[in-house]
């Protein structure tokens, strides 16, 4: 791949161009908001405004709906030879390809499944794809050198690729992106009237719950409209688990000893489905989540301290499986929570103590699955 053209320039269409330019590639901004268009070439992520000549690949980064109409009046332009979306569902802009009268053989549905809470080019990171899985969904019409070369491209933006049916795919979504944002949203909402002081009882539990709400509602409004049946079903699912839920609790509240039975044994149902359920969630390299424990570490809130933690801690050689950081309201200091392999847990806080950080002590790690207790500063 030589050339190449982004019809979109908001957060996944530069990630997209930022990520194929530095590899190389000679992309062609396009957009109907002209300033973002500019933006995204400011950032490095190409030229602004159509090619002169065709290019080898044009990647469709605009709203599910629109896929079909764009795709046809570009082909008509004979902008590219081979043309991918990046749309969060499938089946719909397949349907739209074909209702637009656009040529099938030089197109593949295409989803990169990476994202951020911000959208805008100004948000977009040309590393934002590398190790995560892309969804490709040739229908029979699709050509080879389509499919070739959209596997050249996610190829060169340091993605996996994934060959999916469409319909599976979009069911797939609505279980793994599409409902989380919805139920996040939800929860959101329940804060939208909350006074001020219980806000700042707010921790990384809440944020970790709805930080995905913060997304574009116009956009996600494209998603869900798109996908509204399969969301539909699984939010059925849902709700038949929290009117359960409710009934539990409810049971809990009264002085009825068969009820509080009750209620707690479907409790332990859900949480222990909870837990079987995020453990299927891969995950660096796709690999299954290895046995962890935290180490707590506090820290200023200077400029440069985290990263003096993190060299800190590659100095000691213990791999760091993921991390979060909590900010208390008010407080001029942090908890950066690290993760690392159970065995490694006590030495590492030891360590890190004798080098001057501040770490919560740390109760006696258990064997799994007995997880780890902090029990003071």
């Amino acid at each position: 791949m030589r050339s190449a053209a982004v019809v979109g320039t908001g957060l996944i269409g530069t990630s997209i161009a930022l990520a194929l330019s530095r590899r190389g590639v000679a992309v062609h901004l396009i957009d109907e908001n002209e300033s973002a268009a500019r933006t995204a070439a400011s950032l490095g992520a190409g030229t602004l405004g159509a090619p002169k000549h065709t290019v080898d690949l044009a990647v469709l980064a605009v709203p599910p709906a629109h896929v079909g109409t764009v795709l046809a009046a570009q082909q008509k332009l004979g902008l590219a030879r081979s043309y991918t979306d990046v749309a969060s569902v499938k089946t719909e802009p397949e349907i739209g390809v074909l209702a637009a009268g656009a040529d099938p053989v030089t197109f593949i549905g295409g989803h990169p499944m990476a994202g951020r809470e911000r959208s805008g080019p100004l948000a977009a990171c040309a590393t934002l794809f590398e190790g995560r899985s892309w969804v490709l969904t040739p229908t029979p019409e699709t050509g080879r050198e389509a499919l070739n070369m959209a596997l050249m491209m996610v190829s060169l933006c340091g993605a996996v690729p994934v060959v999916m049916d469409s319909d599976v795919h979009d069911r797939a979504v609505a279980r793994v992106s599409h409902t989380p944002h919805v139920v996040a949203s939800l929860m959101a909402a329940r804060l939208q009237h909350l006074p001020e002081d219980a806000c700042r009882l707010a921790g990384q539990g809440l944020r970790d719950v709805t930080r995905i709400a913060g997304g574009d509602p116009r956009l996600w409004s494209d998603i869900l409209e798109s996908n509204a049946t399969a969301v539909a079903d699984v939010l059925t699912e849902l709700a038949e688990d929290l009117q359960v839920t409710v009934t539990a609790l409810r049971g809990l509240a009264t002085d009825n000893a068969d009820e509080r039975a009750q209620g707690t044994t479907l409790l332990a149902d859900l949480l222990g489905r909870g837990i079987s359920g995020r453990d299927r969630i891969p995950g660096k390299h796709g690999h299954p989540v290895p046995a962890c424990a935290p180490v707590r570490v506090l820290i200023g809130d200077q400029p440069g301290e985290l990263a003096r933690l993190l060299a800190s801690a590659a100095e000691l050689g213990v791999n760091i499986e993921d991390m979060t950081i909590d900010h208390s309201p008010g407080d001029e200091s942090g908890l950066v929570e690290l993760m690392v392999a159970r065995g490694t847990a006590v030495s590492m806080a030891q360590r890190l103590m004798s080098a001057g950080w501040r770490v919560q002590r740390m109760g006696p790690i258990e064997a799994p699955p007995a997880p780890p207790v902090a029990v003071g500063v």
